[in-house]
């Protein structure tokens, strides 16, 4: 299964998961082999999903494309049954958005790398993991710009660097550069290059551009190569630090690093900006994705005054 996920070029976040949802299927079902069950097993295993483990519907939703992938291409199980699993409805949910007052109360809560790279998550409408895949060649100072490479969906697109944040964003590639330079005086200093990159330019990977503008404090073993590499900060690490800030700061909204990409986008649509140049920064392929933020155009519903007001 990790061959064929593999040879498509899935992202090994969505390899793992999907190996992880096939070896529960098959421990449910008492280790029984996955061509010896059929449509009303896979039934049971996403209707037990649903209605004993409570679980969300992309949660559910991903459990069934792991399974379909998993009959279809691996096992190549050509049956008309596939298409006949049902997906589970997702419902639509308005994003939580912090006004500006209360990301300014959570940004000062906020210090060193955790602090710099959720302020990019609010000054340029990133997603957390883009922030920690930036690499030194796609910040441009000059230009005031961060190319984003392989986003959500492979896409690469532009969005704004912040003038307030320039500067300390150049006093941690100062940081990131001195572990660099200690990398390599130790024999090491090679950092993850996607495809064939390494092969093509084999000195590419010791090269100062294409090292993680946010490099982790110790080296880790790449879990697909076994190499001894760098690799970015965790996404978990910065989670607790802006989870921990929020509850600091008396904020009641739950508040992830993702509600600044919301708050973001709410607060760009506020300002006046043209929505399909909100909808090219964030990164949506669709428009109607990015409509979800003009609720906060609204005031009181529909922008109607209640009557209980007039009283």
């Amino acid at each position: 299964m990790r061959e064929a996920i593999r040879l498509r070029h899935y992202s090994i976040r969505t390899e793992d998961a999907y190996v992880d949802w096939a070896r529960r299927f098959i421990l449910f079902h008492g280790k029984r082999h996955p061509l010896d069950m059929a449509a009303a097993e896979v039934m049971a295993f996403l209707t037990h999903l649903a209605v004993e483990r409570q679980v969300a519907a992309t949660t559910q939703n991903q459990a069934k494309s792991a399974l379909l992938f998993l009959y279809g291409v691996v096992l190549e199980v050509k049956l008309p049954w596939l298409d006949e699993i049902v997906a589970a409805k997702h419902p639509r949910r308005l994003p939580v958005v912090l006004t500006p007052r209360e990301v300014r109360l959570v940004l000062n809560e906020l210090n060193g790398t955790a602090g710099l790279v959720t302020s990019l998550l609010y000054g340029t409408g990133m997603r957390l993991l883009e922030a920690l895949r930036l690499r030194v060649k796609d910040i441009d100072f000059e230009r005031r710009e961060l190319i984003v490479r392989d986003g959500k969906g492979g896409k690469d697109r532009v969005t704004v660097l912040p003038e307030n944040l320039i500067q300390p964003l150049q006093a941690q590639l100062a940081k990131a550069q001195a572990c660099h330079v200690r990398d390599l005086a130790e024999g090491y200093g090679a950092v993850w290059l996607p495809s064939a990159l390494s092969v093509k330019y084999p000195r590419a990977a010791y090269a100062w551009g294409w090292q993680w503008g946010f490099p982790a404090a110790t080296r880790s073993v790449d879990p697909r190569s076994g190499a001894t590499r760098r690799h970015h900060i965790q996404e978990s690490s910065v989670q607790k630090v802006v989870a921990t800030a929020a509850r600091r700061a008396g904020i009641d909204k739950p508040c992830s690093p993702h509600v600044m990409r919301h708050s973001f986008a709410t607060h760009m649509l506020q300002a006046g900006y043209d929505i399909r140049t909100v909808q090219e920064l964030l990164g949506h392929s669709d428009v109607s994705t990015t409509m979800i933020y003009t609720h906060v155009l609204n005031r009181g519903g529909r922008g109607v005054r209640s009557p209980f007001d007039q009283i």
